[in-house]
């Protein structure tokens, strides 16, 4: 989870460079949405050998590492060069909020989905554990770090607020944040699905994962 996290927040700070058909990747689209949806599957894969218990203790550490990267890394990169834009300190604490309350809530989430499911079919938990809780962390992290709604948390970014032709190249136009949200879950309900893979393979060698607790 640490790696993961770490990473992710490393990797949102670079766009994806680069066109689908008429679609900019840029506009919608960090390396860190590539990582990022793999806490999921490391969270399901905690809860489906060790139980919830020990899959919400990989969760806060995993909160914590949010919050603290999320304040460290976009000034560290900056001074290092290696992104070119600064951000004001009141942003970076509002995005740190955002990041910290999606994280804890989408995750807790998909441990108590996964929990529900876990006697059904083998697929069944972790992909609708996984589905319910990018949703719920999509909504939270865009709408909390970007949406003038919340703007008593911070200070706004005008950019992500200026109206833009949604994805980049759609005629209706929508505040910018949301196409970068619309774009994040889509790559995130793909992983979801990939990630079966991965969990079967792994699950599968377990011949006594945990019984469900509280």
């Amino acid at each position: 989870m640490a790696v993961v996290v770490v990473a992710s927040n490393i990797l949102v700070q670079f766009p994806v460079q680069g066109t689908l058909g008429q679609l900019s990747l840029a506009d919608i689209l960090t390396w860190g949405a590539f990582t990022y949806p793999f806490a999921f599957l490391v969270t399901d894969l905690a809860n489906r050998r060790y139980g919830p218990l020990f899959a919400r203790r990989v969760v806060f550490v995993g909160f914590m590492l949010a919050v603290t990267c999320s304040i460290i890394f976009p000034p560290l990169l900056f001074r290092l060069g290696l992104i070119e834009f600064d951000t004001a300190a009141g942003r970076v604490v509002r995005i740190a909020i955002a990041s910290g309350t999606a994280f804890l809530v989408a995750q807790l989430l998909d441990v108590t989905v996964f929990n529900w499911l876990r006697r059904q079919s083998w697929w069944r938990a972790p992909i609708f554990g996984t589905l319910a809780g990018s949703v719920v962390d999509t909504m939270i992290f865009f709408s909390v770090a970007f949406a003038a709604a919340f703007s008593f948390l911070g200070p706004q970014d005008a950019f992500a607020l200026e109206a833009a032709p949604l994805f980049g190249s759609f005629a209706t136009e929508a505040p910018r944040w949301l196409s970068w949200a619309l774009g994040d879950l889509t790559l995130k309900l793909l992983i979801a699905v990939f990630a079966l893979i991965p969990y079967r393979l792994i699950a599968a060698r377990w011949s006594q994962p945990a019984t469900a607790t509280a």
